[in-house]
């Protein structure tokens, strides 16, 4: 049994099946991997607010996967980091990284941020055809990540390969030879700062490592590589869908024009219709449990969408078109709960000041290929384009 999820059609646009899948049932069993063993897809709205914050869901994948036999080779740090695991683990790393991503730690970044949207967009053409994932979607969150935790500037786009190549889907040897290279890297970068200390959150997490018990040598490496990974890929993604939305509805790109300050309220409206996340990490069930209707047993793995959700027409008057009067703000693009994406305001920063300035600076801003010929990311779990072609005038 072939594995729908990765289906080129499917990765190219999800939304038909999330929504045929859900008229059956809001949470319905598909086949997954190669193996065809099913999982259990949760697209209603209800049901997938409700699966985020049931303990009966773990995401302790360490305790899933022992004693199972596997050809797979993830470096640890990526296979059991901080979203792999359940309170209270959870809940101790979580603490040693939240103050980073406050609200208020974000607004001290938003000049740096703002420093770095003009740079990049002083390098896109002011007449002619730019590639907005190349040109902003990718280098914006990567350059702010990088900068918190002191990753050298020569070696980011490096880190930016290995992050795309994790979440290759259908390409395992890809992913487990991604997650060595980049494990490996942050290993060498510690030791570096180590060695030569600055003010980086790196850092920071190195001195709670070195100076007390709160975090052992593994979960160090780890934190810091799902900081790395986690810090942009969402954001990039992010950018490229919400720009595309607007592009191809004139009427809300015609309300951010005529006043900017509306684009603040409008992002959540544009995380609902395009989440960048289309599948939750990994989740399974400790326990027999029911979700909505649907008896799931015990010991499998519970596959929460938050792009099938948000489109949910249970909980969204006409889900499937963006409205820029709509309040969305209780979407479900970041997650919900305890695993809720702690990197959110800084996202949410980055993808205000980015289109801002973008539709500031180029005012004619307009797609160069028609929306068909447009191709996303080859990944279930992530929701992003490959590049997005544009005219600046």
């Amino acid at each position: 049994m072939s594995d729908p999820l990765s289906c080129p059609e499917f990765l190219q646009n999800p939304y038909p099946f999330y929504g045929e899948l859900r008229a059956t049932a809001p949470v319905t069993p598909v086949a997954t991997g190669s193996t065809g063993r099913p999982s259990y897809l949760v697209t209603g709205y209800a049901e997938a607010k409700a699966a985020f914050t049931d303990p009966r869901l773990s995401k302790d994948t360490a305790r899933f996967f022992a004693g199972r036999p596997s050809n797979r080779n993830l470096h640890p740090a990526v296979a059991h980091n901080m979203l792999a695991t359940d309170p209270p683990q959870h809940t101790r790393l979580r603490r040693l990284v939240t103050k980073a991503f406050t609200t208020g730690a974000v607004a001290r970044l938003r000049p740096y941020i703002e420093h770095t949207v003009d740079h990049l967009l002083d390098g896109l053409p002011m007449t002619g055809e730019a590639d907005l994932v190349a040109g902003l979607a990718i280098p914006l969150p990567v350059t702010v990540i990088c900068q918190m935790l002191g990753v050298p500037e020569a070696d980011r786009a490096q880190v930016r390969t290995w992050s795309n190549d994790l979440f290759a889907a259908g390409q395992p040897q890809r992913i487990d030879d991604a997650s060595h290279a980049v494990a490996d890297y942050m290993k060498g970068l510690i030791e570096a700062k180590r060695r030569s200390p600055d003010d980086s959150l790196l850092r920071e997490l190195i001195t709670v490592r070195d100076e007390g018990d709160q975090l052992s040598e593994d979960e160090l490496v780890s934190l810091a590589v799902l900081l790395l990974i986690a810090g942009h890929e969402t954001t990039t993604n992010f950018i490229g869908n919400a720009t595309l939305v607007l592009l191809q509805h004139p009427e809300l790109l015609d309300c951010v024009r005529a006043a900017p300050g509306q684009i603040s309220s409008m992002l959540n409206e544009l995380l609902r219709y395009d989440s960048p996340v289309g599948i939750a990490t990994f989740r399974y069930s400790t326990q027999a449990l029911t979700i909505g209707e649907t008896e799931i047993p015990a010991g499998v793995p519970v596959l929460i969408s938050p792009g099938a959700a948000n489109r949910d027409p249970a909980q969204y008057l006409g889900p499937d078109r963006p409205d820029a009067d709509r309040d969305a703000r209780g979407h479900l693009a970041f997650g919900h709960g305890i695993h809720r994406c702690l990197g959110a305001p800084l996202a949410l920063a980055e993808m205000e000041m980015a289109l801002r300035a973008l539709l500031t600076r180029f005012p004619e801003l307009r797609l160069a290929v028609p929306s068909e010929e447009l191709r996303w990311r080859h990944t279930r779990l992530m929701r992003g384009l490959e590049s997005l072609p544009v005219f600046t005038l």
